[in-house]
């Protein structure tokens, strides 16, 4: 059982607009629901509440309750959830002082279970850095907590809580609730990718040419970022946030607006859960802007832009990693590599990441149809596969881009990345249509 954190008001990026889904323990900001033909949720401008555990023993002790702005029948329902919860607490401490109670039995208990699921959960931790990390087992070994476990880990690993004074609360809880903030309803864009990128970032962050020359601030910014850089993802595209007229596309001006969303809502959570509150002020200030380049980064529609100046930086030797600047820019370059890197993995991580990418896509596709749209060009499961859009994606985004990473990190991890590339190409061409099978059905027949 993890430690709870008490639900915070969120800074937003913007004024709270006039669809929001409240989802419970959390706000979300997205308009996503009406969208999708779902009900218009209440307006929400506080989180609702949260039950509060001892550190130390780890046993419920009271319920802590936060302003809400919900309808008085919503009240009413939180209330006697409230109550019952409450009930269930006072029963629960009762039972603690029973002289029939064994503290023993309980220890034994929670030892059981640790040695079943987090025992093997932080098992698997010894070997983050393996290209071959299944990230599917670990988020089940974690309880669906792959993100906060992975990503406490490695703050752990490279001394960054020690170093920066971070306090352990605060950092739990930034973590459990950037966590919540990616929407699991996603079947690609969600909390499982945001982890799966940061265990990459992370063996990114290994490669001699970073880890020889990389500060422990680049670090620090690295990994924020990867857990970030898709947060409150709303399972659709630029193009469609655009054609809706979605009010992002409007705040950001058509450019980078998934992007800048994801940044600004890092930087929100950042800030209410006060991680960095004793930094001084200037410092804070530039790491969110450094944090925002990367992030940006992630652009696919910029992969161009991007590329063209990694190649020519390579061709002309320009990259000094004791250049502050060029080292930002590797960093940016890692973490675009770091979230394309599905067809990189190993033939069945690949397979499934791939299944789960074109079933997001092929959502959007049914959505638009539905809206009378013109479908996007790879959300139409009618005349798409998910071979052909794996052949596509990796022969004109992924291996053009890992072939110059390549060049700068002449690695046994980069030619172990660009052979899994390679063959999983081949399956993706040659293998019977019976083996490329996945679950891309339409989640609206």
């Amino acid at each position: 059982m993890e430690v709870c954190y008490q639900l915070p008001v969120l800074p937003l990026d913007r004024p709270v607009p006039k669809h929001v889904l409240g989802r419970r323990g959390a706000i979300c900001l997205t308009s996503s629901q009406v969208l999708f033909g779902g009900p218009a949720p209440r307006q929400l401008s506080k989180r609702r509440g949260a039950i509060s555990y001892d550190s130390s023993d780890q046993t419920a002790l009271f319920i802590r309750m936060l302003g809400m702005s919900a309808s008085h029948s919503r009240r009413g329902t939180v209330r006697s959830e409230a109550a019952q919860l409450g009930r269930s607490v006072r029963s629960f401490q009762s039972n603690l002082h029973s002289p029939h109670y064994s503290k023993h039995h309980t220890q034994a208990t929670h030892h059981m279970l640790d040695q079943k699921y987090i025992g093997q959960a932080k098992c698997m931790l010894q070997k983050v850095g393996s290209w071959n990390f299944d990230i599917f087992l670990f988020e089940r070994l974690s309880n669906g907590n792959s993100l906060v476990d992975l990503t406490f880990h490695l703050f752990s690993e490279y001394g960054l809580i020690k170093l920066f004074r971070l306090d352990l609360l605060k950092l739990r809880r930034f973590l459990v609730i950037v966590q919540e903030a990616y929407h699991s309803e996603n079947p690609y864009h969600n909390a499982l990718h945001a982890a799966d990128v940061t265990q990459a970032m992370y063996c990114y962050l290994q490669e001699p040419q970073l880890s020889e020359s990389l500060t422990s601030c680049d670090i620090l910014l690295g990994l924020l970022a990867a857990a970030t850089h898709d947060l409150d993802h709303p399972g659709v595209n630029q193009t469609f946030l655009i054609n809706t007229n979605h009010y992002l596309a409007s705040l950001y001006q058509n450019t980078s607006v998934l992007e800048n969303h994801h940044w600004k809502s890092a930087v929100s959570l950042l800030r209410e859960s006060g991680l960095l509150s004793h930094f001084p002020s200037e410092d804070r200030q530039c790491l969110e802007t450094r944090l925002g380049s990367l992030i940006l980064a992630t652009d696919i529609s910029r992969q161009n832009e991007y590329l063209s100046e990694f190649r020519t930086r390579l061709d002309r030797a320009e990259l000094h990693m004791n250049n502050s600047q060029d080292r930002h820019f590797i960093l940016q370059m890692a973490l675009k590599c770091a979230d394309i890197c599905n067809p990189c993995r190993p033939w069945h991580l690949c397979k499934l990441w791939s299944h789960k990418v074109t079933e997001e896509f092929f959502n959007q596709g049914d959505i638009e149809r539905r809206l009378n749209l013109d479908v996007s060009i790879l959300c139409d499961r009618n005349s798409n596969s998910v071979a052909k859009i794996q052949i596509g994606f990796i022969s004109f985004v992924v291996e053009p881009l890992f072939v110059e990473w390549a060049r700068f990190s002449d690695t046994p991890l980069s030619h172990v990345m660009l052979g899994h590339m390679t063959s999983n190409k081949f399956n993706w061409t040659h293998l019977p249509q019976k083996d490329l099978r996945g679950t891309t059905q339409s989640t609206f027949s």
